[in-house]
């Protein structure tokens, strides 16, 4: 189960890691000065299609950048072994590397102190065998009762999405995938400059795929902004963020429900309703939807719309 792109889900998996004052906010532009305007900023994941086309892996030369394949003796860099968890070790790749800026917790450290003696694969495997951790993230993962059609043999195999991490971590921007072999740098990076840095990295990224692919998500990890509005004494502000936190917890909380048996309950209730009726009212009412759903495919046809595009986050 995959977790989803939402600043919203992650900032409450933070908090449910036992994380204190820090946040995420969605990122719309690829514009340094929109990350530079939430200083401090701790790092950002990015959200994108894993592509099929090309090797995604190396174990010669990145893409971008070059492996730094000693790094992980003094940063947190974990392989990735546990499946649709790319999410969660994104966040984490972001926020064990920022301990000392960031209250990361008690087991949090304590789970860092002891994985750090251990090399990249075995810190995977760590991953997997936090019950914190694996509890945190499965609360939060996304799940569907309908069994998934596109794994059928003959079918069209769904778009798969992969999350990376990036964050200045001793004076070098890192990219941290957990699919590479190491952690890749990208030159020298102070604190100052990752918005224009990590932009630049993003946008070279971005331009390897078609101009028709459109679906990225960015993330930034961040301050809590409540903080920052108590300290400048901005009451518009904080009234802001905490209505937003208001939806988040709204929305979560709806994540966590499965209303496929509400919603079957309430179409089988009408459906009883109609046949009840009696006259042909079922078929009028089954006609009378065809037409409609007719309709507004036609309106959008004619208006130049195409297809929904599909977007995470």
């Amino acid at each position: 189960m995959s977790v989803e792109s939402d600043a919203g889900v992650f900032t409450y998996l933070l908090d449910n890691l036992g994380v204190k004052d820090v946040q995420f906010e969605e990122l719309l532009t690829l514009e340094p000065e929109s990350l530079a305007s939430l200083y401090p900023v701790y790092g950002v994941i990015f959200l994108f299609k894993y592509p099929t086309d090309t090797p995604y892996t190396s174990t010669d030369k990145p893409l971008d950048g070059d492996f730094d394949r000693d790094a992980a003796e003094h940063l947190f860099f974990a392989a990735q072994t546990i499946q649709n968890a790319c999410g969660t070790q994104a966040l984490l790749s972001v926020l064990m590397n920022k301990e000392g800026e960031i209250d990361i917790g008690e087991k949090l450290r304590e789970f860092k102190e002891f994985t750090m003696v251990l090399p990249p694969e075995f810190r995977g495997e760590a991953l997997s065998n936090s019950e914190l951790i694996r509890d945190v993230h499965n609360s939060f993962a996304k799940s569907s009762p309908f069994v998934d059609e596109t794994q059928r043999s003959g079918g069209e195999p769904e778009d798969a999405f992969h999350f990376v991490a990036y964050a200045p971590v001793d004076g070098k921007l890192y990219e941290l995938d957990g699919l590479q072999p190491a952690p890749i740098s990208h030159g020298a990076c102070a604190p100052e400059d990752f918005p224009a840095r990590v932009m630049e990295v993003l946008q070279r990224r971005i331009a390897r795929y078609d101009l028709s692919e459109i679906r990225f998500n960015l993330m930034a990890m961040v301050r809590d902004l409540r903080i920052r509005a108590r300290e400048i004494g901005d009451a518009e502000m904080l009234a802001r963020e905490e209505r937003k936190r208001r939806d988040w917890q709204f929305e979560n909380a709806l994540r966590r429900h499965n209303f496929v048996g509400f919603a079957g309950a309430v179409l089988k209730g009408v459906t009883e309703s109609k046949l009840r009726e009696g006259d042909g009212a079922y078929a009028k009412w089954i006609e009378e939807a065809t037409a409609r759903t007719s309709h507004r495919i036609d309106t959008k046809k004619k208006g130049g719309g195409g297809d929904d595009v599909e977007m995470e986050g």
